[in-house]
């Protein structure tokens, strides 16, 4: 299954800030597909923790970004809609918190013709 999360500072109004982001939970990996101001890298893992959902560099245990309240279950059952984000900015030097929204579920399991993560 895959999800399509937009993440965005608390008052998208003044803060413009965003990324959008396929969580893949099948294959417990992410992928960046568009942003400004909230630097990711191009894509990651996904390690679900309960009620957080933790999007990590490849390879890294430490977390580059918190989805709280995101959890898929072994039905794929979501938890929730959306939550509070955590992530920490390079350019600002601090953590920053805004909003998840989940913006789309695709349930349907399609081989990719290019795959884009590395093993």
């Amino acid at each position: 299954m895959r999800l399509t999360i937009l993440i965005n500072g608390s008052d998208p109004t003044v803060n413009h800030d965003y990324a959008v982001l396929w969580l893949d939970t099948d294959e417990h990996r992410w992928s960046r597909e568009s942003h400004q101001g909230i630097d990711l890298p191009a894509w990651g893992e996904l390690r679900d923790a309960g009620d957080v959902t933790a999007l990590c560099a490849p390879s890294d245990a430490e977390p580059l970004c918190t989805l709280r309240g995101l959890h898929v279950d072994r039905k794929q059952r979501i938890s929730a809609t959306e939550g509070d984000a955590a992530w920490s900015s390079a350019s600002a030097c601090a953590q920053m918190t805004g909003y998840w929204r989940l913006q789309a579920v695709d349930r349907e399991h399609v081989l990719a013709e290019h795959r884009i993560f590395g093993d």
